[in-house]
Order: structure tokens, then sequence, then C-alpha cells
């Protein structure tokens, strides 16, 4: 039976054979495409800070993989693709690493295993991760939610309301309060 997978990307070392973390994930891409299923879109690739530990910033992407793997099957199939682009399995947690491939969704709804669970757990908290798959696949719902991509990215990237009372100017102080503040630092 097909799945439909929504796969997410990280790169932020360069890799000896195929450069830059952008073309890391390029790479990766074309080795998911046809080796494990197929790849049926991909985001662009974007640049994100990193998370943690990690000093170097990340190129991010998603895609959209139909696989006849079930979920635990496609995770090992994932790592070990991990592995051979040279990613350590022990370490610090978030630290660089050049390859990263997170199972965000897949089309069986919610899953849940000893090494996985579906939706990726943190996924709603990550622009890196909602941004590209809001690009392939933004009316994709969260089963725990109920949210699409798209709201759930809107959420995370739309302005906070502000404290009731406070006016407009406080979220943006101006020229005036900026270099009042500059003056008081310098001192």
């Amino acid at each position: 039976m097909s799945h439909t997978y929504l796969i997410a990307l990280g790169s932020n070392r360069r890799h000896h054979r195929f450069g830059r973390p952008r073309q890391v994930l390029a790479t990766a891409m074309d080795c998911l495409d046809g080796s494990y299923g197929a790849v049926i879109a991909t985001s662009p690739i974007v640049d994100s800070d990193p998370i943690g530990p990690s000093l170097r910033r990340y190129a991010n992407a998603a895609l959209l993989l139909r696989s006849n793997d079930d979920p635990e099957a496609l995770l090992r199939r994932l790592k070990y693709l991990e592995q051979w682009f040279g990613r350590r399995q022990r370490g610090q947690r978030w630290s660089s690493r050049v390859l990263d491939l997170d199972i965000v969704l897949w089309d069986g709804g919610a899953y849940s295993a000893k090494q996985l669970t579906i939706p990726h757990p943190l996924f709603r908290e990550r622009a890196f991760v909602l941004g590209p798959a809001q690009a392939i696949a933004p009316d994709w719902r969260d089963p725990v939610t109920g949210l699409t991509i798209y709201q759930l990215h809107s959420r995370l990237t739309r302005p906070r309301p502000l404290p009731r009372g406070a006016s407009a100017d406080a979220r943006h102080p101006g020229p005036l309060a900026q270099s009042v503040e500059q003056l008081t630092f310098n001192q």
C-alpha cells in the first residue's frame, strides 16, 4: 500500500563530495526520488538560524514522498541515508549535521511507536519546517489540531497582540527611543 509522507530536510555542514548545505539537500532530494519512493513535490531551500548549540545557519526544505514503506521502515531507511551522508548518531542534540531527515506527517494520521511519533512533536513550533511545508502542502491538516499547515505557519509568524492598554508604537519604539537606548548603553 502506498503512503504519502511530508519529510523535512536540514543541513548546516558541508559534505566533502556534495558541497555546501544547500547542495547537500538537493543531492538528498535526488537520492530519495526513486530509491525511497516517488518525490511528488519539493519546496524551495531556505536558510534559517540554528536551534541549540550549533552556530552555523541551516539550509532547510521539505518534500512530499509517495512510498510503499510503513512509517517505521521509512524511518530506518532515512536514518541509513543520514549515516551515508556522514551523520553520526551519537553526540550532542541539535548540534551541526550534514543531513537531518524527519518524518513530519503522513497520510495515515497520528502514529506512535518507540522510535517515531507522527506528527513530529515539534513541527508546529518551527518556522523552518512550516515555511517549506506550506510551499508544497498548505492544505494538509495536522491530525492532532485539525489546523492546516498554512494556518499553523500563519499562527507562528503573525505579529503577537499587544498587551491591553499598550499603544502600537510600543512594538516599534522609533528613532528617538533607539538613540536614547544607544546613548545609555554607550555611557
